[in-house]
């Protein structure tokens, strides 16, 4: 019964469940504050986290059951693609929110970015929309192997960088922000000893 359930909750439904829920609580935490602005800027908030937290769940997908291989990390390297595509729809409810808000409050939507959050933030959004575009089998096989690869992980890395930019910025105002830190440093830590331990055979065969 575990392993049934396990095997459910994977794929396809894990995307659907997620992306579910993840809605739902949007539309529970802008309904608390009578979908004034204050409620879109909290959804703002909240989905920036999830995102942060399901980006970090498939950008160390691959390091952790390398350097841990056990029921969990298989489990998250088998579903690296839907939590990529959850954090793609997680994202896509934070633009939302942000547009709302833009349409809601065009003065303090304007206080709160600058040129630079247009440029940078743009750029991660064209990321995540080819990444997500191409992670299906027939699109990843018409761009090929080789693009794949270089398109997911330069894709990956800037989106890295710009969630510790993102959160970092913060910290001077609320020192707390720098929790947020914690999963970015600690997933790039285990990509790097990850591509270290898989180089250190072939190093060692050298000598």
């Amino acid at each position: 019964m575990p392993q049934h359930r396990q095997n459910w909750f994977e794929g396809w439904r894990l995307l659907a469940v997620l992306t579910l829920v993840l809605a739902g609580l949007s539309v529970w935490i802008a309904g608390m504050r009578q979908f004034e602005v204050e409620g879109v800027r909290m959804v703002i908030r909240v989905t920036a986290r999830s995102s942060l937290m399901l980006f970090c769940l498939a950008f160390g997908a691959g390091a952790l059951a390398r350097l841990w291989p056990n029921a969990w990390t298989r489990w998250q390297r088998r579903n690296r693609r839907y939590l990529g595509v959850s954090f793609a729809a997680s994202h896509g409810i934070h633009a939302i929110a942000i547009a709302c808000f833009a349409a809601m409050d065009p003065l303090d939507f304007m206080a709160a970015t600058s040129t630079a959050s247009y440029v940078f933030g743009g750029i991660g959004y064209a990321f995540i929309i080819a990444m997500t575009a191409t992670s299906f089998d027939h699109t990843a096989l018409a761009i090929g192997q080789r693009a794949w690869r270089i398109l997911h992980l330069v894709g990956g890395y800037y989106l890295w960088f710009q969630f510790m930019v993102s959160f970092g910025k913060r910290i001077p105002g609320m020192p707390l922000y720098g929790l947020f830190l914690i999963p970015l440093l600690t997933v790039m830590a285990l990509r790097l000893i990850a591509m270290a331990s898989a180089r250190t055979p072939r190093t060692a065969r050298a000598g």
